[in-house]
Parts: C-alpha cells; structure tokens; sequence
C-alpha cells in the first residue's frame, strides 16, 4: 500500500494538483497500468466495503473530490505473512491525499463529511461475477473504524467474516508478491 502525497500548486484563485502522471508515479514505485475511473457520491455515515474482486484482482488509485472519508485496505492474500493486516487512512479534499491499494486487497470506506465525492482509477475491469466480500466489522480483524452504526447495502450487511470465506475464493501471494 502507498500513500501519496500530490504536489498541489494554490494561490488565491485556487489551486492545481496532477491526480496522475505515471512516470511520476513510477519513479515512486507505482508503474500500473490503470483501465477503468470511477466515481461514487455518498452520505455521512455511508460505509461501503469490504469488497475484492477474485479472479480479476483489482488495484485502485483512490482520493476524494469533495468532503472526506476514513478508507481502509485489508491483506487478503492467501500465504501473505501480512494476511488479514489492514491500513486505513483519512483522505479529503482539503489534504488532497491519494491512497494505493494494490491487488489482491480488500477495500472499503467510510464517510465522514456531510456528503463525498469519492474518485478511484483500476487497474483491471469490474467483473460482477468475480466480486466478493466480507464483514466491515469482522472481529478477526478488528478494524478501528470512526462510524459506529453506518449505513450500509443490504449486500454490504449479509457479508461473512474473512475466516469463513473459502482460500480458493482468495487471491493467493507468493515469493515474488504476485497474485495469482
């Protein structure tokens, strides 16, 4: 995982940031290929996550736009010695941070301002048949999260712990920290 700090250039008309320039973001360690934006808007309280895709592993580039987030990155990695290892960060548009979640991660956030703008670049396809999930709050985890009681989809809500997901549902890690 990477936590970007952008160059933002402001003056009292406003301000300009790159959100991508991948020799930049290369010679920092980031050389992806990214084939799909998104974009989410979201309510205070809104908790989406944690989600994965398996096979089709995603990597994302996410940052807010407008407002701000607490967003969490979960090791799912079978074989990983950082497996079921979470990171979570708060990103806004005030401190223009831009988190790295590489593949075989799980993913999820949750809002912390009135309303968000939530913006991620992928580097693979979203493949409904290959996304999954598991519970926000799984104990085995136990993920310090800054919303007690958030809203979430009833797919978001009917989500198993990590523990009970089968390893062959899982991306695996090896030697070379490749998923496969």
């Amino acid at each position: 995982m990477l936590i970007i700090e952008p160059d933002v250039f402001g003056d009292q008309r406003g301000f300009f940031m790159e959100t991508w320039n991948a020799k930049r973001y290369r010679d920092a360690g980031l050389d992806v290929e990214f084939v799909q934006d998104n974009l989410s808007f979201s309510n205070y309280g809104v908790l989406r996550g944690l989600h994965y895709q398996q096979p089709h592993s995603q990597g994302k580039l996410v940052y807010v736009l407008q407002g701000g987030v607490y967003d969490v990155a979960v090791d799912i990695r079978v074989g990983s010695p950082s497996f079921g290892q979470w990171q979570g960060v708060e990103l806004s548009a005030e401190n223009k941070r831009q988190f790295y979640i590489p593949e075989g991660f799980a993913h999820g956030f949750c809002v912390l301002s009135k309303t968000v703008l939530f913006a991620y670049k992928c580097t693979d396809f979203y493949n409904p048949q290959a996304e999954g999930g598991f519970m926000w709050n799984d104990p085995g985890l136990n993920i310090d999260w800054p919303v007690k009681d958030p809203v979430l989809s009833d797919k978001d809500r009917k989500y198993p712990p990590l523990k009970d997901i089968k390893i062959n549902m899982l991306p695996q890690w090896s030697e070379h920290n490749e998923c496969q």
